[in-house]
């Protein structure tokens, strides 16, 4: 497993496996502690994972938690999708920093956000699983939402949404949360 620094995000990283194709199928390792550690990053810190599916056109996010933030491992399992990585530390050389991928069940990649990034992702195929492996457990009081649309992001989703939650529909926008941030 090959691990890439993202040059946009500070701390973020790119796991890119080596599947193994045949005439069933393929094979591949989706986690390596040791490709994790080799990054500087405990791969005994990640406490929960969780899956979500989504059909073709769907967006979540911008999302990100309050408080110590919370890192992740996110990879898309089936399907394919456009990722979103959002740098909102203001303490980080790569601040307002933005990231797109795409990550799919072709490739397998496995894409490392740092705490205090936001993250969202818009589904490209009829249907798309994307797995998450997060480092604290989730509480929702500490979630926090940036509008999909802000103007200042200018994140060129490549479809029509057609749908999402009633919280990310209402999200507020990237100036109104960094002024929440403050107080």
């Amino acid at each position: 497993m090959k691990a890439t620094e993202v040059p946009e995000i500070a701390g973020a990283y790119l796991f890119e496996p080596t599947p193994h194709a045949d005439e069933r199928g393929f094979f591949c390792r989706t986690f390596d502690a040791d490709a994790v550690r080799s990054v500087g990053l405990d791969p005994h810190a990640f406490v929960q994972d969780s899956v979500s599916r989504s059909a073709r056109g769907v967006l979540r996010g911008l999302h990100l938690r309050s408080g110590a933030g919370e890192a992740k491992l996110v990879r898309c399992s089936y399907g394919k999708i456009f990722d979103v990585v959002v740098d909102l530390r203001t303490d980080s050389p790569t601040y307002l920093g933005r990231a797109f991928f795409e990550l799919s069940d072709d490739t397998q990649m496995t894409l490392y956000i740092p705490a205090g990034c936001a993250h969202g992702f818009q589904a490209l195929t009829k249907t798309a699983d994307v797995s998450y492996r997060i480092d604290r457990p989730h509480d929702p009081a500490e979630d926090v939402t940036i509008a999909f649309d802000d103007p200042e992001l200018a994140i060129a989703w490549p479809l029509p949404v057609i749908s999402m939650s009633p919280r990310d529909r209402e999200a507020p926008s990237l100036a109104e949360v960094l002024r929440q941030q403050e107080s």
